[in-house]
């Protein structure tokens, strides 16, 4: 039997990164991690490739080779999915989705011939046995959540390495809290499940045996949702960081809580954790409790952020507009919140209600939805009537974003980032990184519209920063690609 995984293409967005990662002469951010353990859960008697359309078209003579398309995707490529089935269906060849747009959408929605719910542990199995024996089933839906010791090792011989810019392990899935707006927990459930110690550390070495030397991304919702396994697996990563010579460089994503853990920040900080990303939404206290992110409240904010950074780790930020209690100062606020709080990286979005959400039940039963929605909160494109005027909602987004990635504002933050953190990462000697560099003088000084304020942020990184230039420079090529789809999003014309 032969299965082709396919993974639909990303839209441009604040998310893909891809202006950034061409300066390296990167395809796209990371591979899909759900795709390639779903490969290691297939017989092993049956052929496998993978075509991730991010990084390399998928030919007619992938369709002709395969027996079986099995596709994952989020429901903001639901469109690119969506082509890649009817494609397959046009040839005859048959069809298998999941992954999280299969949570968002019903299976008439999605087209496919058969439709996978729920984590793939516990249905693969059935699910190619079926397809083996020519008695698949329209729909598979999970029983249970499974554990997360049953999942393998992702398969990385289906992809290049060098076309990503960070390889993903996945630690657990959960999390802990219940923000109207999110859907991991309809998903993946409020008890966070881990992997084993062991399933980490020799996905680790996986990856340091196939060569590669760049960031990893712990892809986990909330990665101190079990503070008790985190700690354990913490002191693992200290110990390996320390036998393989502080080889990788480490992201992930976590609440803001994190800040109120001294010990888990010094255990993070030790295994060499880099960057995180925190969704704190909004300024609002009164929004913050209608949404029923709870973790954010009864705290100064701003503080917490810093107190974060001081553990040399950036913090990356998820931003939200369009609450019912958001009032028409939010949008200054929110500027001045972003400014304050040295986050270079402020990923701004409007309010999706998404399907199988607390928020879109709500907005259902209220009448306020408009649609399913395209998932991509950058968009511009509401799916839902919000308590403010939408034309005005869309105007101040707007305003936001011209002013946090004007080229005075992100260099602004991106230097008090560095006086708090002084990150020491990206400063090694390769061919990428001087590739980077030659385009990053080109691109934005030479040519780029906020070439002002990127040669003195230039010569404050020679001189005030020269200890962590590489870092310095790394955060101007990311400010490029947030300016150039900024600049999409403000110029697009209004749907």
């Amino acid at each position: 039997m032969n299965a082709l995984l396919v993974y639909p293409q990303c839209p441009d967005s604040y998310w893909s990164f891809r202006h950034a990662l061409s300066f390296q002469g990167k395809r796209a951010a990371q591979p899909p991690l759900g795709l390639l353990t779903v490969a290691a859960l297939l017989p092993a008697s049956w052929d496998r490739r993978l075509v991730d359309t991010n990084v390399e078209p998928l030919k007619e003579a992938d369709l002709v080779w395969a027996d079986v398309v099995l596709l994952s995707g989020m429901l903001i490529q639901r469109d690119p999915l969506l082509s890649i089935v009817r494609r397959c269906r046009a040839r005859g060849v048959r069809t298998v989705v999941g992954g999280p747009i299969s949570s968002s959408l019903t299976p008439d929605e999605l087209e496919a011939d058969h439709i996978v719910i729920g984590e793939a542990e516990g249905l693969v199995a059935a699910l190619a046995r079926d397809i083996e024996r020519g008695v698949a089933q329209p729909v598979y839906c999970a029983a249970e959540r499974p554990s997360m010791e049953q999942s393998p090792l992702p398969d990385l011989s289906l992809v290049r390495m060098k076309r990503y810019g960070t390889m993903t392990v996945q630690y657990s899935r959960g999390c802990p809290f219940n923000c109207e707006f999110c859907n991991i927990v309809e998903i993946y459930g409020r008890r966070p499940r881990t992997k084993a110690v062991a399933q980490v550390l020799a996905e680790l070495d996986q990856l340091c045996a196939a060569g590669w030397r760049g960031p990893v991304f712990i892809v986990d919702d909330n990665f101190i949702g079990n503070k008790v396994r985190v700690r354990e697996l913490l002191s693992a990563l200290i110990e390996w960081q320390r036998e393989h010579q502080y080889l990788f460089r480490f992201i992930t994503e976590a609440s803001l809580n994190l800040a109120d853990d001294e010990e888990l920040l010094h255990a993070m900080r030790d295994a060499g954790f880099a960057s995180v990303f925190l969704g704190i939404e909004t300024p609002s206290e009164a929004s913050l409790a209608a949404a029923n992110k709870l973790q954010n409240t009864r705290r100064d904010m701003l503080a917490s952020i810093a107190r974060i950074q001081s553990f040399g780790m950036e913090v990356m930020g998820g931003f939200i507009l369009g609450f019912d209690t958001d009032s028409e100062d939010v949008f200054e606020r929110l500027v001045q919140f972003i400014q304050k709080s040295a986050i270079p990286i402020a990923m701004v979005g409007l309010l999706q209600a998404i399907p199988n959400t607390r928020l879109f039940q709500r907005l259902s039963r209220e009448g306020r939805v408009l649609d399913t929605g395209g998932g991509n909160n950058t968009s511009c494109e509401l799916n839902f009537r919000p308590h403010m005027n939408a034309d005005r909602l869309i105007e101040g987004y707007r305003f936001v974003l011209r002013r946090i990635y004007s080229g005075d504002a992100y260099f602004e933050r991106v230097r008090e980032y560095l006086s708090r953190c002084r990150p020491h990462y990206g400063a090694h000697f390769s061919l990428a990184n001087v590739r980077a560099l030659f385009f990053s003088l080109m691109r934005q000084g030479v040519i780029g519209k906020a070439r002002l304020s990127y040669w003195k942020f230039l010569l404050a990184a020679l001189t005030r920063y020269r200890d962590c230039f590489g870092a310095a420079m790394t955060m101007a090529v990311m400010g490029y690609h947030f300016q150039v789809v900024t600049e999409q999003i403000v110029s697009a014309e209004p749907s």
